[in-house]
């Protein structure tokens, strides 16, 4: 049984936390990133996910990840690192749970879709758009927009992937969205995130890095032995099992590998965070942001075998011709719905449409909005109504 770390000096305080851009009275029977973490788990956004592409469209099987089920992982390795480093569970949790819901169908590629033809009005980022998720789109309270998350979980995701402003860029050169929330919250936009946060981002990496093999065996985009040649971590993994248990049948196999592969990141990821913080002693989470390097991470050694593996999937499974298929259709649906919506108001819902402006850039952002919150269904559906002229409306 692995020995639990006490809670590290910096560590995540809820009881030291920045606060909500609105007020609120503390809540009896949670912590503040408990909340937070409740707030997102039943935000609409966070149900939309159910429904959207991780790598395969969400329809093309029920065994494929989505958007939720990839989150639910990410927080489940979340919670054990942190529970490791002697972190804040809860603020891991929130921040990890919280970091795909601006996500739009179809994936990546509806996000490059999103983003052409957003580029006059500029332009669309799912980082961003989480953001705009949690402080003005979700609309379930009576006193303010969104969420009204903590600052902490803010930060996480915020900062999802590092310092917003690195080396003396400007403000100005981020997103509209960044700047407004800035203004209103500061974020401390020159440093890094929370250990929690940290956390998050990384067992996101862990997540899809593990899951895609998983998924792309299941679906035929490539076989055992041509992953098992191109990646030699996965082939000592794949050995290792093969000598533990030699008469397996080839789906528990894939089971058996996957588990280990997930334990190799985890354990290098506790490992080298560990040593970091040896190497740091930092003894508060302000000193955690400080840093010159984040404090939670992987060995060299680990990010070696990654870019392997990333090489290895995206020439075999994100560059397959059925995936190629899949990002075509896309392409075309997100556009299509995106130039008619803005051509034509008048076709939005009610509830959208009582929100449009004659000013061009607050448009586009609402049909970019619209289309955003869709699942892969829903986009589907809308853009066979509005093309298929055979189909009742």
């Amino acid at each position: 049984m692995p020995v639990l770390s006490p809670l590290a000096p910096f560590a995540a305080d809820p009881a030291q936390s920045r606060g909500r851009r609105w007020p609120e009275a503390e809540s009896q029977t949670r912590s503040p990133f408990e909340r937070d973490r409740d707030r997102i788990i039943h935000s609409t956004a966070f149900r939309r996910l159910k429904g959207k592409t991780q790598v395969f469209v969400a329809h093309e099987g029920d065994h494929f990840r989505t958007r939720l089920t990839h989150s639910l992982e990410v927080a489940q390795i979340a919670r054990s690192v942190s529970r490791r480093l002697g972190l804040n569970e809860d603020l891991a949790e929130a921040c990890a749970l919280a970091h795909d819901l601006g996500h739009p169908p179809f994936g990546h590629t509806g996000e490059h879709a999103l983003d052409d033809c957003m580029k006059p009005w500029g332009g669309f980022d799912h980082n961003a758009q989480t953001l705009r998720a949690v402080t003005r789109l979700e609309r379930r309270y009576p006193n303010f927009d969104g969420l009204n998350l903590t600052w902490e979980t803010l930060e996480g995701t915020v900062k999802h992937n590092g310092p917003m402003l690195a080396n003396g860029a400007a403000i100005e050169s981020l997103a509209p969205v960044w700047q407004d929330l800035n203004a209103e919250f500061d974020m401390g936009l020159t440093t890094f995130a929370s250990a929690e946060a940290q956390v998050a981002a990384v067992a996101d990496d862990i997540a899809y890095n593990n899951h895609d093999i998983d998924d792309a065996l299941s679906g035929g985009i490539f076989t055992d032995a041509e992953l098992c040649d191109s990646v030699p971590l996965v082939r000592e993994v794949y050995d290792a099992a093969a000598r533990d248990y030699p008469n397996l049948d080839l789906g528990r196999m894939r089971g058996e590998v996957i588990r280990r592969l997930i334990g190799i990141w985890v354990n290098d990821l506790v490992v080298e965070s560990q040593r970091r913080i040896a190497l740091y002693q930092p003894q508060s989470v302000d000193e955690v942001r400080a840093l010159p390097q984040a404090l939670v991470g992987f060995s060299d050694g680990m990010i070696a075998k990654a870019a392997t593996l990333r090489e290895f999937l995206y020439a075999k499974m994100y560059r397959h011709w059925r995936m190629n298929r899949s990002r075509s259709q896309a392409r075309r649906i997100v556009r299509e719905l995106f130039d008619v919506f803005l051509a034509e108001p008048d076709t939005l819902p009610p509830v959208w449409l009582h929100l449009h402006s004659k000013d061009s850039t607050k448009a586009a952002r609402l049909v970019c909005d619209y289309i955003a919150g869709m699942t892969d269904d829903f986009a589907i559906d809308e853009h066979r109504r509005l093309f298929n002229l055979d189909r009742t409306l």
